[in-house]
């Protein structure tokens, strides 16, 4: 892992490659070294150009025009190949289309039909911790972090009881694709087959409960705002939009307040920080770690000049633990102030199921914190490798009733 001389653009190649598992396990030395070699850098593996400080993150994310999101928002250029499925209507999507199909998904979460939904997840939520107290150990991961977004947000989008264990293997099948043509990506693609049958079909106006967000997505077909075959593609994004960033926040917000004894304590004692300390945990651990963007003409980004067609690397992850930043970027503090961070994006194109997410990581950790007086990790932590999300597979613990 190194920096090297510049480019004749004035760009510091940097021998780095952010899909190795090496990367993976510990991507902190890589950041700190992207983020102190250039405001704009080379990377050599893959040919592209990566931005890691929080400046140039957030300027990619917030110029549509330049970086265009319509030509895949992973490493494969939709112009020069063809997707490995359907493209997303609102991430692999440009204005004025993704204007148009934005408004649907927004007015469908908006911050009144979360309300609406509040009561039945903050119940959810209460009935999960019930479980877990009859435990005392258990696996944070699969029975707490998945087992809560899935046991609520399909039965909120309309899905039917059968085939839910294909939501979260979908949903890694989709972020693995973002990456290179590497093992993991090839892998996932080659296992899609089952997962996104299933996906396709549950899409389907006839396959939704009536009066779940999916059949209101389909009802905007009648008012002329979509077309429908446009409607099942926008219930697709929920699917992965709404489940593997929740599971990832939560996982990283239990990890963290399981590490960090003293935050927990805080919380318990002040839960309207339940939020932030969620939020904080999205700052902190970034699940969703990367993204692509391609510009659309030579482009002057901090000095560094880039090409039309060139695929950009945001590394999200890097720009929230930016010093130029944040105070104490390395510290897990739920008093922080978290806002302005790129967990979600920023931009037009900011994460869809923010409040999906927002909603279920405030209620969950609301309902631990009530009632548990202290979570300890009994057993080594695994990782879930994935090309874009950054989570755990497994986090043993043990829960300590209040």
């Amino acid at each position: 892992m190194s920096a090297s001389g510049s480019a004749a653009s004035g760009v510091p190649h940097v021998d780095v490659d952010p899909f190795d598992m090496k990367f993976f396990a510990d991507p902190y030395p890589a950041h700190e070294l992207l983020r102190e070699t250039g405001p704009v850098v080379y990377l050599d593996k893959w040919k592209l150009y990566g931005v890691a400080r929080y400046a140039e993150v957030h300027a990619v994310l917030n110029d549509p025009a330049t970086f265009c999101s319509s030509r895949g928002v992973g490493l494969s250029d939709f112009k020069k190949e063809t997707p490995w499925r359907p493209p997303s209507l609102i991430l692999e999507a440009d204005p004025p289309e993704h204007t148009r199909t934005r408004a649907v998904l927004s007015k469908v979460l908006s911050p009144t039909v979360m309300k609406g939904l509040r009561d039945r997840f903050a119940a959810a939520a209460e009935h999960l911790v019930d479980v877990l107290l009859d435990k005392r150990s258990f696996d944070a991961i699969t029975d707490l972090a998945e087992a809560y977004p899935l046991s609520i947000f399909p039965d909120a989008l309309g899905l039917k009881p059968e085939g839910r264990e294909h939501l979260i293997p979908y949903a890694s099948v989709v972020f693995n694709a973002f990456g290179p043509p590497n093992e993991l990506r090839q892998e996932a693609i080659a296992r899609s087959t089952p997962h996104q049958a299933y996906v396709t079909d549950q899409c389907q106006r006839d396959n939704l409960t009536p009066g779940g967000i999916g059949a209101c997505i389909h009802a905007h077909v009648e008012e002329g705002a979509i077309t429908a075959t446009e409607a099942p593609l926008l219930v697709r994004s929920l699917l992965s939009a709404g489940l593997d960033t929740t599971v990832n926040g939560i996982g990283a917000a239990v990890y963290c307040l399981a590490r960090f004894p003293e935050q927990w304590k805080l919380l318990r004692g002040d839960l309207t920080l339940a939020r932030n300390a969620f939020e904080e945990a999205v700052r902190f651990e970034s699940p969703v770690q990367t993204f692509f963007r391609t510009t659309t003409r030579e482009v002057e980004l901090s000095g560094a000049t880039i090409g039309e067609g060139e695929k950009v690397l945001m590394f999200l992850a890097a720009a929230n633990r930016d010093p130029r930043r944040w105070d104490k970027p390395d510290s897990y503090d739920i008093t922080r102030r978290t806002s302005g961070h790129v967990g979600y994006g920023s931009g037009i194109h900011m994460c869809v199921g923010q409040l999906v997410a927002r909603l279920e990581g405030e209620t969950m950790l609301s309902a631990l914190a009530r009632r548990v007086a202290g979570i300890e990790i009994t057993g080594e932590p695994r990782r879930r490798f994935n090309n874009t999300l950054r989570g755990l597979d497994s986090l043993p613990v043990t829960i300590i009733p209040a």
